[in-house]
């Protein structure tokens, strides 16, 4: 082993950090994986990057690359930090360790960034694709004009300039991340020859690329039309991407899909790794086994990338393809008819039409056959949605207002068989085939329509199309079909249908992800992957397919565990034998109950403590009766999160970091109790009621326990119980974030102090630093505590 000391960003590593990379090294040289549970202050981003960085630098190993891929943006931000880190400590000799942060094209298009030229975050991706495609067309093979000239006739369309190169007078640039581009705020325009007023707007960023990529059948490579030098710029955030290359005239987003496969360290989230869509797209040539992958907060991984491989299409979705089917479909039947097409209408002339089959394997009467089908299963979602309404609230069309998010299950979740929508289509006649083709009829009306109007643009039809291939490819017990019915309000539908008070979506739940984590995992040549809260292991290397990737393909997985190393006299834990905090122990909410006065009574004492105190509920609903209970109690100002936007969670963080102590009190399926930093005297104290187990009547949470009960054997444990758990564990793990931090951590249940059947005690921390109390006892210990700090 070589000495990665040379890379490790600080002087002296910790002894847990000094195993993680050794262990991480040897592992990885051997094409396994290292699974780290390592405590806040474990240094876990420092000993990712070290191991990774380190075979990358050594000449006689394969890895070309580090990938980070992670779900929380504050954790992005420690690995950017961590690596300029490292660069500031090489070696003098050393170059710096090149890196690059993936971002989406709204956050590096100039146009989009600066509101300008019609673009926004609802358009960007549509107006990008359309735009490109024109200055292609402009460029390209029997193109009018080229690249080079596109991107100089945009220089010189300033207001009251000739070419001049002049940036004085009364020229107007594009100005972004505090660079001026040499472009106009608006889109410029190019006359292609057609007909008068037929100039087309095209994209000057994206020419400039084109012109700078080396010449078409020549060795070159893409990243020769980057205008700086990435190998010695070290890490190149967002902001600089974009300053870098607008300021030059060239694509941001361009330039960092031609740099992606040339840089040491690339950091991205889960998207790029495990979504189809994006790793076909983008991100695809990163999946190899000379790439070192590092999955943080790896709890989050399971749930994450069940969510990516999971589909659907909303009602909203289907009526699209419908109108685009129609619309492929109305010139040829018209003609058949003897009439003629309206003039002026963007529907495709039947001559294109008739062009784009003969070029295809798809017939005209496999269109009209989607087509029927398309509209007839909007028909049956209709129907299905009506007859929930009806059993459900009875009157419903009196008042819009009292429905609530539902799901429909389209089958017994507990017991796998064809779904009800597949044996409706069957009995309305339509044959295997018209689920299976779907999604190359879908491809066909995408180009013809894109060829009528002459604009790339993003069709329904073909997403409807993928979801009817899969419908009928995926199995029935690892993959749970549904309607999910989600609260909305829509003003430009009738008063009295469901659509203006629901979004309908047909949706196809992959229940267990395994496969699909492990498959992807195979790719990669090794890696890390790391949380605070991964026990019990054992679970977490089956549901991630690591158990797999070991026995089936010899691929070796380590396992290590570091506890907090930080002062043991800065922090107390309890863990509180109050009764289980379940509904039937509980009650509804409002109820005066044994099991809730004990509850309300212990988090009384934990609020009181000096400083911020964290409160944790198992839902929203708890959490605004948790915070009406103590504001009654306490004269503490009482914050309360609700299910709310990012901007409005934001500022009330803000608000409880700011003056003095306040309680906040949220759900633990919130975004409050994961991935916040709440270092230094920004909490004293967090406590978690109950066990937060996710709705278990929930059809969908049925099914994902039941294809786990099949896969792992339990599905309760594996599906339910440990997930809540690790949740409960990151909500109290805010607490000590540092050495000088010190504070108190209460887990509220008796599930967490004592042994019984339903005990989740064993799924804590291995260090048993969280001793059982009763709840009498609690009041002593947090006094025993506060007496002991002001000592």
């Amino acid at each position: 082993m070589r000495n990665w000391r040379s890379v490790f960003g600080h002087p002296t590593p910790y002894d847990e950090q000094v195993d993680g990379i050794e262990s991480a090294i040897e592992t990885a040289r051997d094409g396994g994986y290292t699974v780290i549970e390592g405590a806040c202050g474990t240094g876990k981003t420092m000993i990712a990057l070290t191991a990774g960085i380190e075979l990358v630098r050594d000449p006689d190993s394969d890895f070309e690359r580090v990938f980070v891929l992670t779900s929380v943006k504050q954790q992005l931000h420690q690995f950017e930090e961590d690596l300029e880190t490292i660069n500031e400590n090489l070696p003098t000799d050393w170059n710096p360790v090149s890196g690059l942060t993936l971002v989406g094209k709204a956050d590096v298009c100039p146009y989009n960034r600066e509101g300008k030229a019609g673009i926004d975050d609802s358009n960007v991706y549509d107006r990008c694709e359309s735009l490109r495609d024109r200055t292609r067309a402009l460029t390209g093979e029997g193109g009018s004009t080229t690249a080079g000239n596109l991107a100089s006739r945009a220089r010189s369309q300033q207001i009251g300039l000739a070419d001049s190169g002049s940036r004085g007078g009364s020229a107007n640039f594009l100005e972004t991340a505090g660079e001026a581009t040499p472009y106009p705020p608006d889109l410029p325009e190019y006359d292609d020859g057609g007909p008068a007023g037929s100039e087309v707007e095209y994209c000057p960023f994206y020419a400039q690329y084109l012109e700078d990529l080396p010449d078409e059948g020549s060795d070159g490579d893409a990243a020769e039309a980057v205008p700086f030098d990435f190998t010695e710029t070290g890490l190149v955030t967002p902001e600089d991407l974009v300053g870098l290359s607008a300021s030059r005239g060239t694509c941001p987003h361009s330039v960092m899909g031609a740099v992606l496969g040339h840089v040491e360290v690339v950091i991205g989230n889960y998207y790029h790794a495990f979504d189809p869509t994006t790793t076909s797209s983008f991100t695809g040539a990163l999946l190899d086994d000379s790439t070192f992958v590092v999955c943080d907060e790896a709890h989050m991984l399971e749930p994450r990338v069940r969510n990516l491989v999971s589909d659907g299409v909303a009602d909203r979705t289907l009526r699209d393809a419908e109108t685009e089917l129609s619309r492929v479909i109305q010139p040829v039947r018209q003609e058949r008819q003897g009439r003629q097409t309206e003039g002026g209408s963007k529907t495709a002339d039947a001559d294109l039409v008739r062009g784009e089959l003969a070029d295809s394997d798809v017939s005209y009467d496999e269109l009209e056959r989607t087509l029927e089908f398309v509209q007839d299963l909007r028909g049956e979602l209709d129907r299905r949605v009506e007859a929930r309404l009806d059993a459900e609230y009875g009157n419903w069309k009196a008042d819009l207002t009292q429905l609530e998010d539902d799901e429909i299950p389209l089958r017994d979740p507990a017991k796998p068989a064809e779904d009800e929508l597949s044996e409706w289509a069957s009995r309305a006649g339509y044959s295997d085939s018209v689920w299976v083709r779907a999604e190359a009829v879908g491809a066909v009306v995408e180009r013809i329509l894109n060829s009528a109007e002459d604009e790339e643009r993003t069709r329904s039809m073909p997403a409807a199309g993928r979801l009817f291939g899969e419908w009928y490819r995926r199995g029935h017990t690892d993959y749970f079909r549904e309607i999910e019915l989600e609260r909305t309000w829509n003003e430009m539908e009738p008063q009295d249908s469901w659509r203006r008070a629901y979004t309908a979506r047909i949706a196809l739940h992959n229940c267990v992800p395994s496969d699909a984590i492990g498959s992807q995992l195979s790719k990669f040549g090794g890696g890390v992957l790391m949380s605070a809260t991964l026990e019990p292991m054992d679970a977490f290397t089956e549901v991630t397919g690591l158990e797999y990737l070991e026995r089936e393909e010899d691929r070796p997985v380590t396992t290590r565990q570091y506890g907090l190393h930080f002062p043991a006299e800065n922090r107390e834990s309890f863990a509180v034998a109050a009764p289980k905090f379940t509904y039937e122990n509980r009650g509804r909410t409002g109820e005066e109950t044994p099991t809730r006065e004990s509850y309300v009574d212990a988090l009384e004492r934990v609020a009181e403590l000096p400083g911020n105190v964290l409160v944790g509920m198992p839902s929203y609903a708890e959490a605004e009766w948790a915070a009406g209970e103590l504001e009654a109690r306490i004269e503490k100002p009482v914050l309360l999160d609700a299910s709310s936007s990012d901007d409005t969670t934001q500022s009330l963080k803000d608000e409880f970091f700011a003056g003095e102590g306040k309680v906040l009190v949220t759900s633990l399926r919130g975004t409050l109790t994961e991935g916040v930093d709440y270092r230094g005297d920004r909490l004293s104290a967090a406590v978690v009621c109950g066990v937060p187990i996710v709705n278990t009547s929930s059809p969908r949470t049925k099914a994902v326990r039941r294809a786990y009960d099949d896969e792992f054997g339990d599905g309760f444990e594996y599906a339910l119980t440990v997930p809540a758990v690790r949740k409960a564990r990151q909500a109290v793990g805010r607490v000590v974030r540092s050495p000088e931090d010190v504070g108190v951590r209460v887990l509220l249940d008796e599930r967490y102090a004592r042994d019984s059947w339903d005990s989740v005690r064993s799924y804590l921390a291995a260090d048993e630093e969280f001793q059982p109390v009763s709840p009498d006892m609690l009041e002593l210990g947090l006094e025993r505590f506060r007496s002991r700090l002001e000592s």
